[in-house]
């Protein structure tokens, strides 16, 4: 069903809810995503578990008007729709950008009982702030958008198995966005420290993260007290879209045996 929630700043947070069961799976997409990224973990878990499809604000159905985007207001779009389901026992599955957003989330929601990150937070002492954003990433989405996206975003979010449909997909999705919206959707990322927020974590944390690129486990283990994660062979940033089967048979394994 196609619901709204309203945030703490008043934006319509669109999200979709589907299946059945006590426990309830929230799902949040990363950077320019929207809620059919997890089509196919619906599909798959939708038979045993209340799923949740989130629309942060600024993306996908949800208002797009907000001045002050911070991590404070993702993470109160989540909860939102958190408290507007009234679910007792919650899991929180943020993908890149909000596996950031559903740790400040998981604070403000008591029912949330642990945390699933996808292909992100790999490395906590690996900081990287504002001015190195800055640098690399949003110069050049300034001066030329699209080549950003087409020619130099890849080499950072793809692996060589990456299917073309979902390159191109992303791609296209990514494009429909302005220079100016799609750097003010990821600024916040980089202006906390989430290792302050992570030490704060109680719960469980576990992740599903591609092999191209290293998890720091030691240094994860210094900020959460409960963390764990499994690698996923040939795919890039999006495992959920590149492998969903795969992906699927290792999320409902990590929920299992969270519950």
């Amino acid at each position: 069903m196609e619901k709204y929630a309203t945030s703490s700043d008043g934006q319509k947070i669109h999200y979709r809810e589907s299946g059945k069961g006590n426990i309830s799976i929230i799902f949040v997409h990363g950077w320019l995503g929207n809620v059919d990224w997890w089509i196919t973990q619906v599909d798959y878990l939708k038979n045993q578990f209340n799923i949740i499809q989130i629309d942060l604000a600024g993306h996908g159905k949800s208002d797009k008007s907000r001045q002050n985007w911070t991590s404070e207001q993702y993470a109160d779009d989540i909860k939102a729709v958190a408290d507007q389901i009234d679910s007792q026992d919650i899991i929180l599955v943020g993908h890149s950008m909000s596996g950031a957003y559903v740790l400040d989330a998981s604070l403000k929601i008591p029912a949330v009982k642990a945390l699933i990150l996808v292909d992100t937070l790999k490395d906590l002492d690996e900081y990287f702030n504002e001015e190195m954003a800055e640098e690399f990433l949003f110069v050049h989405y300034r001066n030329d958008y699209k080549n950003a996206v087409e020619n130099i975003l890849p080499q950072y979010l793809f692996v060589e198995s990456t299917p073309g449909t979902v390159k191109d997909r992303l791609q296209t999705e990514f494009l429909q966005n302005t220079p100016e919206m799609a750097i003010n959707l990821l600024k916040p990322l980089y202006k906390r420290d989430f290792r302050n927020v992570a030490k704060q974590i109680q719960i469980p944390v576990r992740a599903i993260n591609s092999d191209g690129s290293p998890t720091n486990t030691e240094s994860n283990r210094k900020y959460f007290k409960d963390f764990d994660y499994i690698n996923m062979a040939g795919v890039g940033h999006y495992p959920m879209l590149e492998k969903p089967d795969e992906f699927n048979i290792i999320l409902e394994d990590i929920i299992k045996h969270l519950i």
